[in-house]
């Protein structure tokens, strides 16, 4: 696993395929996102609820879940290259298309849609990544695809913002950001099929040595993985231990998009102001201190071969930065816990596939990271309407994040127990992932 010539064609996969596929995730979690900075301006011109909006936000995945399984099947079937860039195209026309939303029923169908034309994306690169990288590369490799969660809305949070302060060809300012960021990723999504190769063995950018010793060094980690995991699709779907991965990656999720769609309104509320470019560029503070806690942790945690204990310690720092957000008025301070917070739920996210991919290969891995991602993404779903929930429930405009921060907090000694799990007798259905 330390040839020379592996060294050199992990070298080359990483400047060719890491940055792109970066690139392609940073445009999806704007166009995810971008909702959350349209808000109220969005909510003033259609005369939406806040409950209506919470409903529509998390909508978006209860399509992606639907359709997540059958997606990765499709990759998994007809290659990555066509799939994931047929992914791109039609979200991104389903997304500018949200500029046509006008009332409750038109904005429920466009987030559903953008929701089934996404879906895949993620667990699809996840399930990419394993075609090219050996699972002691694979945390870093992650951790490089996930900067595109950051560095999407370091970037993306003063582009909607000022995109929102704009208006061209007779569009509000908020139509006029959907119609820009969502054509964007279909432009990139045309790129991705004339970019990306599908396997190794079809890269003409790495010579017969370097594609033979990448090839020789997954086919031993395949053959590993034939002898301990699920042997087909369905059986991964009903697997003990995919079943355990997706309730972590539930709470994960449920902490992920309650601070997406809370961190904007809460540097407005502060300010006194309305979000626009001032809002946004305050907002890209907290992904800038993500990109450094990122790339530092996945490389140390794949050097000590510790994933699972470096995610659990990054799941609770992000429940610890969710309290914090709540207990100052100080705007400086309320920047620094959302630092924490964003540093935490993203840092763990590449960490935490390198424990599934572990276990699944081929069929198994396509249909069992999907339903991973498929269920896991649910607490997206229920995150915004939850944390409403809880706020009217309890009169108290705080309790909402206080309940997203337990969960994050849950997963994060789910995360331990399975850590443990790895230093004795498995508890039943729990997978024994590295330390």
């Amino acid at each position: 696993m330390s040839t020379p010539v592996l060294k050199q064609a992990l070298r080359k996969i990483r400047w060719r395929i890491l940055p792109f596929v970066a690139l392609m995730f940073a445009m999806a979690i704007i166009d995810r996102s971008n909702i959350g900075f349209a808000k109220h301006a969005f909510q003033a011109d259609t005369g939406l609820s806040n409950a209506a909006f919470a409903l529509g936000a998390g909508i978006f995945f209860i399509g992606y879940a639907v359709f997540e399984v059958p997606s990765n099947l499709m990759l998994h079937k007809i290659g990555a290259r066509v799939w994931l860039s047929r992914i791109m195209v039609t979200w991104g026309l389903v997304s500018a298309a949200m500029m046509f939303a006008h009332d409750e029923t038109s904005f429920y169908i466009l987030r559903f849609l953008l929701g089934v034309a996404e879906a895949g994306l993620s667990p699809g690169v996840v399930l990419y990544l394993t075609y090219w990288f050996p699972q002691n590369q694979r945390g870093s490799a992650y951790g490089i695809y996930y900067f595109g969660v950051p560095l999407s809305l370091m970037i993306g949070g003063p582009v909607s913002g000022w995109l929102l302060e704009s208006s061209q060809f007779g569009l509000t300012g908020w139509q006029w950001m959907f119609v820009t960021e969502g054509l964007a990723a279909s432009v990139i999504g045309v790129v991705a099929f004339f970019y990306l190769n599908d396997r190794p063995r079809d890269a003409k950018w790495l010579n017969i040595e370097e594609k033979a010793a990448i090839e020789q060094a997954l086919d031993a980690e395949q053959r590993q993985k034939a002898n301990q995991g699920p042997s087909s699709w369905r059986a991964a779907l009903i697997n003990p231990a995919v079943l355990y991965f997706t309730l972590i990656y539930f709470t994960i999720q449920v902490s992920v998009y309650g601070v997406l769609f809370y961190l904007p309104t809460r540097i407005a509320e502060l300010l006194g102001t309305g979000i626009g470019l001032h809002v946004g560029a305050l907002t890209s503070i907290p992904w800038m201190a993500t990109v450094c806690m990122l790339y530092a942790v996945t490389r140390h945690a794949d050097r000590k071969g510790q994933q699972t204990r470096y995610a659990a310690w990054m799941l609770a720092l992000a429940a610890l930065g969710m309290v914090g957000s709540t207990l100052s008025a100080s705007l400086p301070l309320v920047i620094l816990a959302f630092c924490l917070a964003a540093s935490g739920f993203i840092t763990v996210q590449p960490l935490f596939w390198t424990l599934p991919t572990r276990l699944l290969s081929g069929a198994a891995a396509a249909s069992g990271i999907a339903v991973i991602g498929a269920l896991g993404n649910l607490g997206g779903f229920l995150a915004p309407t939850v944390k409403t929930f809880v706020e009217q429930h309890f009169d108290n405009p705080h309790a909402g994040m206080y309940f997203l921060a337990g969960t994050a907090l849950l997963g994060a000694l789910m995360l331990l127990r399975s850590s443990r799990a790895s230093s004795g007798p498995a508890p039943q259905g729990v997978p024994a992932p590295s330390r």
